[in-house]
C-alpha cells in the first residue's frame, strides 16, 4: 500500500473524508489523494517520492511556480519581526496602494483571508449601500461556501431558487436568484421582478471549467445596473493578477462597482480583498455602518508575499511569456483533438485553462453538465499515473506558472498523445 493510500486512511478517522476542501477527496475521479511531501517550481512530489507536472498551483494562487525564491526570502525576512500584530502594519498600506494602481475601478480596498471572505462581504456591503436585500448570481459561478451562494435555480428560474447544500435556510434562499450564465434575457427577468443589491459574475467563470462571458453580455450586465441602481460585482478572486495584471476587467475594459480578489494576490498564503468605489466602500465599518471585521486580515506576512509576487508579475514582458506558454499547452490539446477525431478542445487566457470533452459550443453550466465526464474521468487518472496533475473534476480550471517550460508542456502532451490514441 503507497504512502498517500495508508495516510489518506489515517486521515479519514480525523478529518471528514479525510480532507479539509471536498474535491481533494478525488471522489469524482473515483481514486484517492496523493499526500503531498514537498513542491518547488511547477513540481509537486508526493509521499512517495513521484513527482508530477503541477497543473492546479494551489488552484491558481502559485502564479510564480511553488516556493519562488523572492517570495520565500521576503516571508523570512518579514517574520522576523513577527508573525501578527491584530494592529495596522505599513504593508497593509503598500497592497492596498498597489491594487488601487493596478485597477482603475478600485478606489479603496479591504483585506480579508479568504476568497468566501471577500465575496460575502461584498454582498453585505451591497445590501447595505443600497438598502435592498436580493442578489443575482449565475449557474454554475462558485463565490466561496457562504450561504447565500450555495444557491441552484429552482423550477422558476428567474423568481425562485433552493439551497444546495443543507444547512443553507430557504430563508436565506429567497432573497438568492441564480439565472443561466451569459443569458441576458434572465437576467432581464430577474430585475423586472425584483429589487436586486447587486449582480455577482465570475467575467471568466473556472468552477464549470474555464468559461469566458460573453462580451455583449457583459456590457449590458453593466447598462443593466446602472439604469436600475444595482452594485455590480466581479468575482476576479481566481482571474485577478491571473488572466492579464489586471484580471478580467482589464481584458473585457468594463469597470465593476465592487470587485473580489484573492489567490495569487497573498503569494500562496491564505488572502481576500474586497474593493472598489469610494462612495461605496466608505459604507463599511467604522466609517459606515456595514460592519466587517477579522483578526488576521492584513497581517505581515501575507501582506509581504502579496507585495513581492506583484511586484515580480508586473514585469512588462511577464504576462506576454506566462500567456505564450499557457497556449502552448491549449494548442497542443487542440492539435492532437483535431488530427485524431476525438470530442476534446481547450482554451486559455493568460495563466488560467480549460479542457472540454465534448464537441459542443461551452458557454453555460449546462453546456459543461452535457460533456463527456466519464471520458473525463479515464483521461484524469491516466494523466496522473503518468505524473501529470490536472483537476481532479470537470467543472475546475487548470492553472499554469512562469515557471513551466516548453518540455514540461512537451511531456504532457505526449502522454496526452497516447492517451487519445489508447481511446
Amino acid at each position: 500500500m503507497s504512502n498517500s493510500k495508508k495516510l489518506f486512511l489515517e486521515a479519514k478517522k480525523y478529518i471528514p473524508g479525510g480532507v479539509n476542501s471536498p474535491v481533494r477527496s478525488f471522489q469524482s475521479v473515483n481514486g484517492h489523494p496523493f499526500f503531498v511531501k514537498k513542491a518547488k517550481d511547477q513540481y509537486l512530489y508526493d509521499e512517495d517520492n513521484k513527482k508530477y507536472i503541477d497543473y492546479i498551483g494551489s488552484w491558481g494562487a502559485q502564479i510564480l511556480g511553488h516556493a519562488n525564491r523572492d517570495v520565500v526570502n521576503e516571508i523570512s525576512k518579514t517574520i522576523k519581526n513577527g508573525i501578527t500584530f491584530g494592529a495596522p502594519c505599513k504593508n497593509e498600506i503598500l497592497l492596498a496602494k498597489k491594487i488601487t494602481k493596478i485597477y482603475p475601478s478600485i478606489d479603496k480596498v479591504r483585506m480579508v483571508n479568504s476568497g468566501t471572505e471577500a465575496t460575502m462581504s461584498a454582498i453585505r456591503l451591497a445590501r447595505g449601500y443600497t438598502k435592498k436585500n436580493k442578489i443575482l448570481k449565475f449557474d454554475g459561478c462558485y463565490h466561496g461556501h457562504g450561504d447565500s451562494f450555495l444557491i441552484k435555480a429552482g423550477s422558476g428560474s428567474s423568481t425562485f431558487s433552493v439551497p444546495n447544500s443543507h444547512g443553507v435556510t430557504t430563508s436565506i434562499a429567497k432573497d438568492t436568484i441564480s439565472v443561466p450564465f451569459n443569458d441576458i434575457e434572465k437576467v432581464k427577468q430577474a430585475i423586472k421582478r425584483n429589487k436586486l443589491a447587486c449582480i455577482i459574475i465570475e467575467p471568466i467563470a473556472g468552477n464549470m471549467n474555464f468559461i469566458r462571458s460573453n462580451i455583449n453580455f457583459l456590457k449590458q450586465l453593466r447598462m443593466l445596473c446602472n439604469e436600475n441602481k444595482i452594485v455590480l460585482i466581479f468575482d476576479e478572486v481566481m482571474t485577478g493578477f491571473r488572466v492579464a495584471l489586471g484580471g478580467a476587467q482589464s481584458i473585457y475594459k468594463i469597470k465593476p462597482d465592487l470587485t473580489t480578489l484573492g489567490k495569487v494576490l497573498g503569494g500562496g498564503l491564505p488572502i481576500g480583498a474586497f474593493g472598489g468605489k469610494s462612495k461605496i466602500m466608505n459604507h463599511i465599518s467604522p466609517l459606515g455602518e456595514v460592519y466587517q471585521a477579522g483578526t488576521l486580515s492584513g497581517n505581515p506576512i501575507t501582506m509581504a508575499a502579496g507585495l513581492k509576487t506583484l511586484s515580480l508579475i508586473s514585469e512588462k514582458t511577464y504576462f506576454k511569456k506566462l500567456t505564450k506558454i499557457t497556449k502552448y499547452l491549449t494548442d497542443g490539446i487542440n492539435i492532437i483533438a483535431r488530427e485524431n477525431k476525438v470530442n476534446m478542445s481547450a482554451d486559455s487566457e493568460g495563466g488560467m485553462f480549460g479542457i472540454f470533452f465534448t464537441n459542443q459550443k461551452i458557454k453555460d453550466y449546462n453546456s459543461i453538465s452535457r460533456s463527456n465526464i466519464k471520458k473525463f474521468i479515464g483521461f484524469f487518472n491516466y494523466m496522473l499515473a503518468n505524473g501529470i496533475y490536472f483537476a481532479p473534476s470537470a467543472y475546475e480550471a487548470g492553472f499554469v506558472s512562469s515557471r513551466h517550460l516548453k518540455k514540461d508542456i512537451d511531456t504532457t502532451l505526449k502522454v496526452i498523445q497516447k492517451w487519445v490514441k489508447n481511446n
